[in-house]
């Protein structure tokens, strides 16, 4: 492992520390790995999740498929926020008191143990591998279950040990650490179950050694929501979906629409969602010149009302799995213009459904905008290819998915 000078030596001295706790980590698994998975009929499976969430969009999204199975009898869903309302799904707080002892976190870690030893289930799910799916792939070997790691953020989960996530503990590293990557990696090859958001993933996972099994489920999305709606009336010519921070490079977005200007001198756009980055990006359209055409209207929960008004989905991420807000943006029949990194060439078809950007300029960008708005017949041809290309992504296809996925985890 590679010592770096430009570390402190408390940062040194926690890696270390964390190196240690990580293989603990492993030496538990392989010794839990000797106990045998309970024997179990497929058709009544008890499931217990937990995860951190930013918005009830992205939980609905996937449990309610995960629940909505034939062969899912409860999910129990441990978290911090309140849960959702589904059929089959059941929300589990965090005493207070433990909250109070151990922080959110830790106290949510704590009683998600406490419920899957006392209980039993017979899935344990963890969203993200940081800190979940450790937890998850521990404990599940410990009580005969079936673990289920969901890879939200595809690969950078891991990459350089964690050290690029928004996971206080492993951003700690400050420099990427080749030997807590490792670690990690081999702690997803013990997992039951890895479900992708895309392909990079599970082409990087399996380029690392990983032959667990995989399978690609972004989430379902509610076709009666994310739907075409010719009475609401087209306001925006492009919406950009996304937390406001530095990877999905929302600057570039804006740079971009102050160059497409130049020829398309009416082009406007709205930006949904909130973030750290939020006060800089409204300064900064201020600056281009750009502001009283580009609308941050924050954090929204009827998100599909604003896809319903908008004309083209873009995003200019640096690095990004299969978009949620890409999926629910081609079931209203929107187009999109995306970078061209990650899982988002997994849903458009280049020049058919929306156009893939690379090299990541605010020239292409532009180009790609003048491509789209070149004229309405193109618009509406691309729309339709847009809602072909999503239909297997509503809620009821994707519970058919999930519904296979049981059957196989436990045959």
């Amino acid at each position: 492992m590679t010592v770096n000078k430009k570390l402190s030596p408390a940062t040194h001295c926690y890696r270390w520390i964390l190196r240690v706790i990580l293989i603990i980590h492993y030496i538990l698994v392989k010794a839990f790995k000797c106990l045998p998975y309970k024997k179990k009929k497929v058709k009544s499976l008890k499931i217990l999740a937990t995860g951190t969430f930013y918005s009830d969009h992205w939980l609905v999204t996937h449990l309610r498929p995960m629940a909505s199975a034939l062969n899912c009898e409860k999910l129990t869903m441990v978290s911090a926020i309140p849960v959702p309302e589904m059929d089959k799904v059941f929300g589990a707080y965090t005493p207070r008191l433990l909250s109070k002892l151990f922080g959110q976190v830790g106290a949510r870690l704590l009683y998600f143990t406490w419920l899957a030893i006392t209980k039993r289930p017979d899935v344990l799910v963890g969203f993200h591998l940081l800190v979940n799916g450790l937890f998850v792939v521990v404990l599940a070997k410990l009580i005969g279950a079936k673990s289920v790691y969901i890879c939200g953020g595809g690969p950078r989960e891991v990459m350089g040990g964690g050290v690029n996530t928004e996971n206080r503990i492993f951003n700690r590293i400050k420099l990427t650490d080749l030997f807590i990557e490792k670690m990690l990696i081999k702690s997803v090859n013990e997992m039951d179950l890895v479900i992708s958001m895309g392909t990079s993933a599970i082409r990087y996972f399996k380029n690392k050694g990983v032959t667990t099994h995989f399978e690609i489920v972004p989430g379902g999305f509610d076709e009666t929501v994310f739907r075409p709606d010719s009475n609401i009336q087209k306001k925006y010519d492009l919406i950009l979906i996304g937390r406001l921070s530095e990877v999905k490079r929302v600057d570039r977005f804006l740079e971009s629409i102050q160059e497409a200007k130049k020829q398309l001198p009416n082009l406007n756009a709205v930006i949904v969602g909130d973030g750290p980055d939020k006060d800089k990006l409204q300064k900064m359209a201020v600056q281009l010149g750009i502001a009283k055409d580009v609308y941050l209207v924050g954090w929204q929960n009827n998100v599909e009302h604003w896809i319903q008004q908008s004309r083209c989905f873009v995003l200019t991420s640096d690095s990004e799995g299969l978009s949620q807000a890409l999926i629910q943006s081609m079931m209203c029949g929107i187009p999109a213009i995306n970078s061209n990194v990650g899982d988002l060439g997994d849903l458009i078809d280049n020049g058919k459904n929306g156009y893939l950007v690379h090299p990541l300029t605010n020239e292409n960008f532009s180009n790609a905008y003048q491509l789209m708005f070149n004229s309405e017949g193109n618009l509406t041809e691309f729309s339709n290819c847009a809602l072909i290309s999503s239909q297997k992504f509503s809620v009821s296809q994707v519970t058919l998915h999930w519904q296979k996925i049981y059957t196989a985890l436990f045959n």
